[in-house]
């Protein structure tokens, strides 16, 4: 049974989560750091805006944090099974809803007053990635038995997206709902409308693709796979923009997200590192490291989420170590 907790009731515990450090002269650390989960985080999503931090740990189950006033907002759980963790997490672009999910199961809540809008149980294959989109009317979720399923929640309607050949890694949604971007083990990410399945360009990929990102205004998408090739499309015609400027013979992305604007990238990756691109070329803009948890073995940390905060001025990170961490941005 899902509970949630108003962040009045929870002074103490959130008092004994917060841990703020200070300022360094180390321009590659953040500036502000801020303890979301004790013992480190199982998975981490960030609103678009920086506001909300939503953190899966074993420890807490979800707990959703309002990263301005630094306060705990809810905390929910899907079970009481100990072994249904929460793996992939989602919030809307309106930051009205978010969703949840772990194997086989997924629910939904309403970010204004924390309440449970439904959980929902799937048959065949597992989970692998999620989204939602405004108003939380449709779901987006891909399976580890290649399959992509689009969920209308008012009218009841599902489709299933069969263009991949092998398990699915990565999804995005158009905040409206009615476009996707799917990326997989068979080396291709698609494109489709989610209205009619119809897909609208295929990403070819010279090894799996493991991350993809839509830029929320509909011009830019990102596709990279477990090798070299990270890059920047063009919606609208399909063609190449750019692709990302790295010399390392193998880089893996495990957040990815386009400021508002549609001029600039952040990603994060396994190994810590934050980094700031430019979209029209592909360019490295600056580079900085999340921190490790404490006295952990070996000491480094996977980068779940990023986000853009006042106006490109910060960039929001939720990591492995438990850690909400905001890094200033010297423009250019």
């Amino acid at each position: 049974m899902a509970k949630f907790f108003k962040m009045h009731l929870l002074l103490i515990y959130g008092a004994s989560l917060i841990a703020l450090f200070g300022c360094s002269p180390d321009s590659s650390k953040a500036h502000l750091t801020v303890e979301h989960a004790a013992r480190g985080a199982f998975a981490a999503a960030i609103s678009h805006d920086g506001r909300y931090s939503l953190v899966s740990s074993v420890e807490h189950g979800v707990v959703l944090w309002d990263n301005q006033a630094h306060g705990l907002q809810y905390q929910w759980t899907h079970s009481d099974q100990p072994d249904d963790l929460v793996h992939s997490l989602a919030i809307a672009h309106d930051n009205s809803t978010a969703v949840t999910a772990a194997n086989n199961r997924f629910a939904l809540w309403r970010l204004s007053d924390g309440n449970n809008i439904g959980y929902y149980q799937i048959d065949t294959g597992t989970i692998r990635d999620i989204a939602v989109s405004n108003n939380g009317r449709y779901v987006l979720y891909g399976r580890s038995d290649n399959v992509v399923v689009h969920l209308d929640l008012d009218s009841g309607r599902r489709l299933e997206f069969l263009g991949h050949q092998e398990k699915i890694n990565s999804i995005a949604l158009s905040p409206n709902g009615h476009f996707a971007l799917t990326g997989a083990n068979d080396y291709s990410a698609y494109f489709w409308d989610t209205r009619t399945g119809q897909v609208l360009h295929r990403f070819n990929h010279p090894s799996r693709v493991t991350k993809v990102a839509l830029d929320p205004q509909g011009r830019y998408a990102f596709t990279a796979d477990s090798m070299k090739k990270a890059s920047i499309w063009q919606l609208t015609s399909g063609d190449l923009v750019a692709q990302l400027q790295y010399i390392a013979r193998q880089k893996i992305f495990s957040a990815v997200r386009f400021n508002q604007q549609g001029d600039l990238l952040a990603t994060g990756s396994p190994n810590r590192q934050l980094t700031l691109w430019r979209v029209s070329d592909g360019a490295k803009l600056d580079t900085w490291l999340v921190k490790p948890r404490e006295g952990s073995r070996p000491k480094s940390a996977v980068v779940f989420d990023v986000a853009f905060a006042k106006r490109d001025a910060l960039l929001v990170t939720e990591s492995s170590s438990g850690l909400m961490e905001q890094f200033e941005r010297v423009k250019e």
